[in-house]
């Protein structure tokens, strides 16, 4: 079996891990990075691919006729075209749950830090402003408890759930928005206008489909409170970029923490990059050493259970 993993660099201080582990499944092959135009070149005649963001759309496939399994080093699926791969029957597996603690970690210090001010005050000690205050106590930026705030989730998989439970732990009245009615949820279930109008803070923990592409809108930013905050550490195309930062900007929104945006890296045109009360970290929620780890784990057994005829996380 030939595999051929394109985008290796990815995956950071797992990649020195990667040919040990899966050498016994066969040839393979890591490449560092591979552009869209060089990826059917790259796997060429592979059984399979071991991927995190490589597009892998239908053109690719009709150019890979031996492809038959596309493993991913990620929950997210939306850079596989999903149609095309059933059609081929090319199985498709990804790796659930493999972030959850570490993003709802995340989502949370993206949380606390606006709700805390905390970088304005980091930046307040580290100018002297401290030093020369007249009280031992320097409050000049707002801080704000999370206790009795209406927090709504958006998205109710395994890391919304996780997230509903902790925001509920800090004494927060929890609701949550779904397209799906979950079974035994605690919180409310709460309709989409209704979470814009009402939430204290969002989080984003949906997908992004069709459905959910630029959900974050100028219309679904305009209900909401301008004491709001919104956290989105899911995918940046859920967000339309420029109505966040008017948003922000105009003070119609109290601050956002994004951990994703539409571009990847971050183009130097975002309109969020300057946008004011606008915290923005490189991706970096699913990434912690114990997660990518795990995910190394995850992404090697469902690709045995593949070779074994019982594929595991199959998303197709």
């Amino acid at each position: 079996m030939k595999i051929v993993i394109p985008d290796g660099d990815t995956l950071s201080l797992m990649k020195q891990q990667i040919i040990p582990v899966f050498r016994k499944y066969g040839e393979i092959i890591c490449h560092g990075s591979t552009s869209p135009e060089e990826t059917a070149a790259v796997i060429g005649d592979a059984d399979a691919v071991l991927c995190n963001k490589t597009p892998i759309t239908r053109e690719v496939m009709e150019q890979c006729p031996n492809l038959k399994y596309i493993g991913l080093f990620a929950t997210g699926y939306n850079n596989i075209d999903i149609p095309a791969s059933q059609e081929k029957n090319i199985i498709v597996c990804n790796a659930g749950e493999y972030s959850t603690h570490a993003v709802v970690q995340h989502t949370f210090a993206l949380l606390f830090s606006l709700a805390g001010n905390i970088n304005q005050y980091h930046n307040a000690v580290q100018s002297g402003e401290w030093e020369q205050s007249p009280t031992f106590s320097y409050f000049p930026y707002p801080v704000h408890e999370l206790y009795q705030k209406h927090f709504v989730v958006i998205g109710y998989g395994s890391i919304g759930r996780q997230v509903a439970k902790v925001a509920d732990a800090f004494g927060m009245r929890v609701s949550v928005n779904t397209r799906s009615i979950p079974e035994n949820c605690p919180f409310p279930l709460i309709t989409q206008e209704d979470a814009f109008r009402t939430a204290d803070m969002i989080s984003i923990h949906c997908p992004l489909t069709e459905q959910t592409a630029n959900l974050i809108n100028q219309k679904t930013l305009s209900w909401m409170k301008p004491t709001a905050y919104l956290i989105n550490t899911a995918r940046g195309g859920i967000v339309c970029e420029q109505a966040l930062a008017d948003a922000l900007n105009q003070d119609r929104l109290a601050g956002a923490g994004l951990d994703v945006l539409q571009n990847e890296p971050m183009s130097p045109h975002t309109p969020l990059k300057h946008a004011k009360h606008c915290l923005i970290t490189p991706h970096i929620a699913w990434a912690s050493v114990e997660t990518r780890e795990r995910l190394l784990q995850i992404v090697s057994r469902n690709l045995e259970a593949y070779l074994e005829g019982k594929p595991e996380h199959q998303v197709n």
